[in-house]
């Protein structure tokens, strides 16, 4: 009989170990050790601190067990930081009272020598935050570590002052489900994402969540009313009132053109010039940085273009029209 080669051997080996580790341990044993790797042996657990002044170990307290939802910030960033935080504030008004109960919204600090438990709670409180949503602080080198080891981790780089990317890591420890997006996407993908991907909770009424299909369609026939729509409406309203920034219905009409497009052009360097106007709205708002969209000038006349109809639209509707009329979803700017 012709002797078997090394690796024959070899491979009915590793079968044959296969078929008595499904047999007496079991297939849910099986996808436990299938997963560990993204378990305790691969998360740090190292102390953080959140936004009450609450000691946390970053494994054991929040991520072991949990559906979870990460991203990075720092309080004090005008780029990307502010819109990424609104368009979460977004996604957790959507998916309701299952955060806290079977979500759990985990923004860290990559600054955290100014971003003190003080400071974060201030924070959270101006973009809404509600149970459920923690902003943690630690060591530098502890949140360099966890960064690291989620894949958001952006080296220092004095060309991006912006000093990290606006992503989120969506996982399922238990599963070992991890999936990174952009924050800053489409509010109600993120919220069905959170729910078909990760396949982790249901609706009040123990229904099985609803498809990404069903979602409402952006229009992007109208420019300006899409940069509305993925820019904008993270933290403003037209026609809805104050949010987190200032009702925008009729703002072309109340402010100059050109100053308004300056301001959506570099919003934080008119803040920092002392424009009067700038500033008082900034302090109005409870000093809330307006990000630097870094818009194109074409976009920026299209977006003023598109509130100039909305202001005509307003007029010309009758009043039962306008109150069922909705342009903006979710807190605004």
């Amino acid at each position: 009989m012709q002797k078997k080669s090394w690796i024959t051997v070899a491979m009915e080996a590793v079968f044959l170990m296969a078929v008595v580790v499904f047999l007496f341990v079991g297939p849910t044993q099986v996808a436990a050790y299938d997963n560990s790797h993204w378990g305790g042996n691969y998360f740090p657990n190292v102390q953080l601190t959140t936004q009450d002044g609450t000691t946390v170990h970053f494994y054991d307290d929040l991520i072991k067990g949990k559906i979870v939802v990460i991203d990075l910030i720092y309080t004090h960033c005008v780029d990307a930081c502010p819109l990424e935080t609104a368009r979460l504030a977004q996604v957790q008004k959507m998916l309701g009272d299952r955060v806290g109960k079977d979500i759990f919204f985990y923004s860290i600090s990559i600054d955290p020598a100014q971003d003190t438990p003080e400071v974060l709670k201030a924070y959270a409180e101006k973009y809404h935050a509600g149970p459920g949503w923690l902003f943690l602080t630690g060591k530098q080198e502890d949140i360099d570590l966890i960064s690291k080891k989620l894949g958001l981790y952006t080296p220092p780089n004095q060309r991006n002052r912006d000093g990290h990317s606006p992503a989120v890591l969506l996982g399922n420890e238990s599963t070992g489900q991890w999936q990174r997006n952009s924050a800053t996407d489409n509010p109600r993908f993120l919220a069905i994402l959170i729910g078909d991907t990760l396949n982790s909770w249901k609706n009040r009424n123990g229904e099985a969540p609803k498809s990404y299909a069903e979602a409402s369609p952006i229009n992007i026939s109208d420019k300006g009313q899409y940069i509305f729509a993925t820019h904008c409406a993270a933290c403003h309203t037209i026609g809805h009132g104050d949010k987190i920034g200032p009702d925008l219905l009729g703002v072309s009409t109340v402010r100059d053109r050109t100053w308004l497009a300056r301001f959506i052009l570099r919003p934080d360097q008119m803040i920092a010039s002392g424009d009067p106007i700038a500033v008082e709205l900034f302090k109005k708002y409870k000093q809330v940085n307006m990000p630097n969209l870094r818009l194109a000038d074409p976009d920026i006349k299209a977006l003023i273009d598109y509130l100039d109809t909305q202001k005509a639209a307003e007029k010309s509707a009758p009043s039962t029209e306008k109150a069922g009329e909705v342009i903006a979803h979710g807190p605004g700017r």
